[in-house]
């Protein structure tokens, strides 16, 4: 009965004073509220655009050649410089902590090539590759394979394709494999379909290519033993910017090179940009934590005022308690309970309005 009277006596409390009750809970409910919300859309944001980029290696260095800018050992400036699948070795063996060196061969930055099947025809990046890409860009494999020793060494014109050049080439067709694809008049066999985990314009860019073996793509292009650039991965014991800075030297001796040419050898280093990405994610939610513990504090001093204001105006009421001999630590734990009670309603209140901005957002952008 002393539990259930000390209830009813909170609640009427609470009833008698419904202004003072009313801007408490607010300021709980706000501070939870933009608590719940600032971190839900940080943690939102950051998802999203790192799904975007699928499984993509983060500790991905791409190296490419240039014109040189300077003389050097007897070579005038404006040499274009070629690199070739001997630099693959050279790579691996001299610079300590590179994981993966995948040779590629294209048509050119951005380019496409025209792909058909009987009547349907239409662009897509063709590339030459070696069975380790799928390392740096870990697609999933749908259906057959990706590209193995044999396929290079044999020459083989077999191609891997993503999903939307199947559903382009192949509507209706449930499995291309052993299907023939005519590129650039070659006819080469499907013996594999992959699709990215990215999203958004990569994942397009991605499930409309089209993988051939590196050596039957130089062979059809012309281009013998060049490789257009290399995609480097490294492991996690080396600083990739090292690695980096040595590949390029490397490479540069190996070409003869100027060390301070800027032009001939050149480079980009994935986990930079990755590392932006991280600490900008990271100020944000930090941001978020600050505003909304501050706001929460600003309710809970606002609760701590009003609760002061309420005290003050009781003290007769806790007289009269006293007098009926309650002792003071029954008339504390009231206070207590009926701060509890109204604290803990107001952020439940203000944690699923949170919740619910949330998962509304979701829907509506699909974070």
């Amino acid at each position: 009965m002393r539990s259930a009277d000390r209830w009813a006596e909170v609640f009427e409390t609470l009833r008698r004073n419904k202004l003072r009750t009313f801007l408490t809970a607010c300021g709980v409910f706000w501070g939870v509220f933009m608590l719940v919300v600032m971190l839900g859309f940080g943690q939102g944001l950051e998802t999203g655009v790192m799904s975007s980029l699928g499984r993509f290696a983060r500790n991905a260095i791409y190296i490419w050649t240039g014109n040189t800018t300077k003389p050097y050992k007897g070579h005038a400036p404006n040499r274009l410089i070629h690199l070739s699948y001997e630099d693959t070795a050279v790579l691996q063996t001299k610079v300590p902590g590179i994981t993966v060196v995948a040779p590629r061969s294209t048509n050119g930055w951005g380019s496409t090539t025209s792909v058909s099947r009987g009547t349907k025809s239409e662009s897509f990046p063709v590339s030459g590759d070696i069975p380790e890409f799928i390392k740096v860009e870990a697609l999933n494999i749908d259906r057959g394979r990706f590209l193995n020793d044999s396929d290079l060494v044999e020459f083989r014109k077999v191609a891997v394709i993503g999903q939307r050049v199947q559903n382009v080439l192949f509507p209706g067709v449930e499995n291309p494999l052993g299907q023939e694809i005519q590129v650039r008049g070659i006819t080469f066999f499907v013996i594999g379909v992959f699709h990215s985990e990215a999203n958004g314009e990569r994942a397009d860019y991605m499930n409309g290519r089209v993988f051939t073996p590196r050596t039957t793509f130089n062979r059809m292009n012309g281009k013998l033993n060049q490789v257009d650039y290399f995609t480097v991965l490294v492991d996690g014991k080396r600083s990739s910017a090292d690695v980096e800075a040595e590949a390029a030297a490397l490479l540069r001796r190996q070409h003869q090179v100027h060390p301070d040419d800027p032009g001939g050898i050149e480079s980009y280093n994935s986990e930079k940009d990755f590392r932006r990405l991280s600490n900008l994610f990271l100020g944000i939610s930090t941001l978020s934590w600050i505003v909304g513990v501050m706001t929460l504090l600003a309710g809970t001093i606002g609760v701590s005022n009003i609760l002061m204001i309420s005290i003050n105006e009781r003290t007769k009421e806790f007289g009269i308690r006293k007098a009926l001999g309650a002792t003071p630590g029954s008339i504390i734990a009231q206070v207590v309970q009926e701060a509890v009670v109204l604290t803990g309603a107001a952020g439940g209140m203000g944690l699923c309005a949170g919740v619910g901005v949330l998962a509304a957002a979701q829907k509506i952008f699909g974070m």
